[in-house]
């Protein structure tokens, strides 16, 4: 006995049996008399039913015959399906139980993948190309979803009617931002300048933001990051919007509810306007790996071959205990008299000059923060490079920002309050 093949065929046929009664009881959605007058989106004319219209269904039971009643407006010749408006399959022969198979597929994996797997776990054969359509479809209509809480919740914050902080232990509050390059078709790159020899771009940077909670620390002190409190945002866009889009998020994780709130960047010059215009209460903290390499360029620029190993020591000794003006001494004595590496020097020391205050590691650890963008960094990789970075890829603009929205949801796990609205909206 062939126990995988019989388990198939069981399988099959259930499925199939199923989708008999999915058909038979569609039969009693679309069609009859209804209570309330049709009435045409473009004139408002009450419209006129013409006769049942029939679509096979892609379901997640298998195919399904779906007859439904047109309607048609005599003053304007507008068209409706009543029915497939109230299911949520207007314009799609796909249902929102594959729908969803398919969004939630394509988040994790290429769309061929998606494809392979969902033919495989869920006997639903379609192909990459209509993976991908639907895909970006959920990712904009997730994106809108987005946009509207996020503009609820602008609104209270303006209107200040947010929850306020109360006496009594929260916990910390992170918000960290960071950026990474996505590859771009070519035909979306004429023009923009980038990393490339002869000066040309490749790909478009995504911002992407996090936002988690500390409650608690190790035995020896260390700060851990509550389990499952990251929530991410990203997009495709300008400072500005993106700088919106976190504080939203912010908002909505409770931004005005913690007593203590930590902004961790890379003391990018975007970065420090986005936290000085909605975070300016935040304790900012350069992120300390950032702070090395920028330590590492400015010793590679100043100290002779000789003795630059043993000066950057030193040097870094300083810097992971947030003793910054004397960090700063030791520069200006390495400070060259030739006009062009002097001022070259005196740029990369003001780096540090700039951000001494977010500088103050040993003062950051003894109040048991975080000061590395570690979580931001992973996130770059996990939520953005992982699904958008492969090998061969190159996307249009407006289709990595539906994967972006979509993979965001995801990982923030709010793929299930977004399809319970989204229910509830067609209904």
């Amino acid at each position: 006995m062939d126990l995988e093949a019989c388990e198939f065929s069981v399988r099959d046929a259930v499925m199939t049996l199923g989708a008999r009664f999915l058909e038979r009881a569609l039969n009693k959605v679309g069609r009859g008399r209804r209570a309330i007058a049709v009435r045409c989106p473009r004139c408002g004319h009450v419209m006129d039913s013409v006769g049942v219209k029939y679509k096979t269904l892609r379901s997640i039971l298998g195919r399904a015959r779906f007859g439904r009643s047109l309607f048609i407006c005599p003053r304007c010749g507008a068209q409706r399906f009543p029915a497939d408006e109230e299911l949520g399959i207007e314009h799609t022969v796909f249902t929102p139980g594959a729908q969803r198979m398919m969004a939630k597929a394509a988040s994790r994996s290429t769309f061929a993948e998606a494809a392979e797997d969902l033919a495989l776990y869920a006997n639903l054969c379609v192909t990459a190309k209509t993976v991908e359509r639907c895909a970006e479809a959920i990712g904009r209509e997730i994106e809108d979803w987005m946009k509207r809480q996020d503009a609820a919740l602008l609104r209270q914050a303006r209107a200040l009617e947010m929850p306020r902080a109360t006496t009594g232990a929260s916990p910390v509050l992170y918000i960290e931002y960071d950026g990474t390059g996505v590859p771009i078709r070519r035909a979306e790159l004429k023009g923009r300048k980038g990393k490339q020899a002869d000066g040309s771009a490749r790909t478009r940077e995504v911002k992407l933001g996090c936002v988690f909670t500390q409650t608690a620390q190790d035995e020896e002190g260390h700060p851990i990051r509550d389990p499952y409190s990251t929530t991410y945002v990203g997009a495709i866009e300008s400072s500005e919007a993106f700088g919106k889009r976190l504080y939203a998020e912010a908002l909505r994780r409770g931004l005005y509810v913690h007593t203590q709130i930590v902004l961790i960047t890379d003391g990018a010059q975007y970065n420090r306007s986005i936290a000085e215009l909605h975070f300016p209460n935040a304790v900012h903290i350069i992120d300390l790996y950032h702070a090395f390499q920028h330590l590492h360029e400015l010793a590679a620029l100043l100290v002779p071959e000789k003795v630059r190993d043993l000066i950057e020591n030193r040097w870094a000794d300083l810097l992971d205990h947030g003793r910054i003006e004397e960090l700063l001494e030791w520069a200006a004595h390495y400070l060259p008299r030739a006009a062009s590496t002097r001022n070259e020097g005196i740029t990369k020391i003001n780096y540090f000059r700039t951000h001494t205050e977010s500088m103050r590691y040993d003062l950051f650890r003894n109040k048991g923060f975080f000061v590395g963008s570690g979580v931001i960094e992973a996130g770059c990789k996990t939520v953005i490079g992982a699904r958008l970075k492969a090998s061969g890829m190159f996307w249009s603009e407006k289709g990595a920002n539906a994967i972006i929205a979509l993979r965001c949801c995801v990982c923030s796990r709010r793929f299930e309050q977004f399809w319970e609205d989204r229910s509830a909206k067609t209904h």
